[in-house]
């Protein structure tokens, strides 16, 4: 089963259980006459928004390529974080607005037991499959399938707040508790929500992801062959779930069109090696000149010119420059 494949089933699960935990709030609700616990059910409703808005991103991002995208469908997935993002953080208001006004006008709660048992089971639920979702999406690299994982942890945070308002008014009568805990929570979706858009934004940008590109360079560096002299101009672009990895590679001058490209594809399946077959790279080949000499390691070199005088380390911070390396 294709990476696309594995993640579009998996949000068809999300979507289900969505719908599935949207109900049970509801029925909480109904029982227990609790604005809180139906301030989370309205949130479940965004839930189930994203979990379809994920499901049908995920399925134009498995589609393959065609003449009017060439990279794939996968940027699609950086929209639907967006909207999935801006939702957490709607959700994140309304439960505010929700809980000051309960505050203003507190009413009686019954069967606060039964409520608090339907929610509870809600919550497990919903972080069990949000933490896969998130796993899955990390494995993967669909910032769709993070973005629900995060979406449904976020919901469960909030649960867990109102479920704490809910089992100190059992034990208290002080009905005003349930709606601070959940304004502390509120916090804390909102926060999320940010941190979703925030990312979506800089993938639709091609915002370069530092962590991802400090260990492909790493990798690189600790795997390297003496006829690798050079290495700039390394950019990685995500679309979906494909990392595209683009780079120019130095070798001597004198290498055949085979032997050049044997060194490619050499590099190549090291970074497959490391991160899986959703990196597609694509490597330029260039000719040493005559400075590129004081940093060959190469030692059966005939034509060199000038003598070795150090190595340089490929880092991350000047790999990414478009301009061959020297010695100044």
């Amino acid at each position: 089963m294709s990476v696309s494949k594995e993640n579009y089933n998996f949000q068809k699960i999300v979507a289900i259980v969505g719908v599935s935990l949207f109900i049970i709030k509801i029925a909480a609700w109904y029982i227990t006459d609790s604005v809180a616990i139906l301030t989370d059910a309205l949130e479940s409703i965004v839930n189930v928004t994203a979990g379809f808005i994920g499901l049908y991103s995920l399925y134009l991002s498995a589609q393959p390529r065609d003449a009017n995208h060439p990279y794939g469908h996968g940027k699609v997935e950086f929209v639907s974080a967006a909207i999935e993002g801006t939702l957490i953080t709607i959700a994140g208001f309304i439960i505010v607005y929700e809980a000051i006004y309960n505050l203003r006008n507190p009413h009686e709660i019954g069967k606060l037991d039964y409520g608090i048992i339907l929610v509870a089971i809600t919550a497990i639920i919903n972080y069990a499959v949000g933490f896969v979702a998130v796993k899955k999406g990390q494995k993967n690299n669909s910032l769709a399938l993070i973005a629900s994982g995060k979406h449904l942890q976020s919901d469960t945070y909030s649960t867990i707040g109102i479920i704490i308002g809910l089992v100190l008014i059992l034990f208290t009568n002080l009905v005003w508790l349930d709606s601070v805990v959940a304004l502390i929570f509120a916090v804390i979706i909102i926060l999320t929500g940010y941190k979703i858009i925030r990312g979506s934004i800089a993938g639709i940008m091609d915002e370069a992801d530092e962590e991802l590109l400090k260990k492909v360079v790493e990798t690189i560096e600790t795997s390297r062959r003496e006829n690798w002299i050079d290495l700039h101009n390394l950019r990685i672009i995500k679309y979906g779930n494909t990392l595209h990895l683009d780079c120019h590679l130095t070798v001597p001058w004198y290498m055949n069109v085979k032997d050049a490209h044997e060194e490619v594809n050499k590099m190549e399946r090291l970074v497959d090696s490391n991160f899986g077959e959703s990196i597609e790279m694509f490597v330029h080949t260039d000719n040493c000149l005559d400075y590129s000499c004081q940093i060959c390691t190469k030692t059966d070199c005939k034509v060199r010119k000038f003598p070795f005088e150090k190595r340089l380390d490929w880092r991350e911070i000047d790999i990414t420059d478009d301009l061959k390396h020297r010695i100044d």
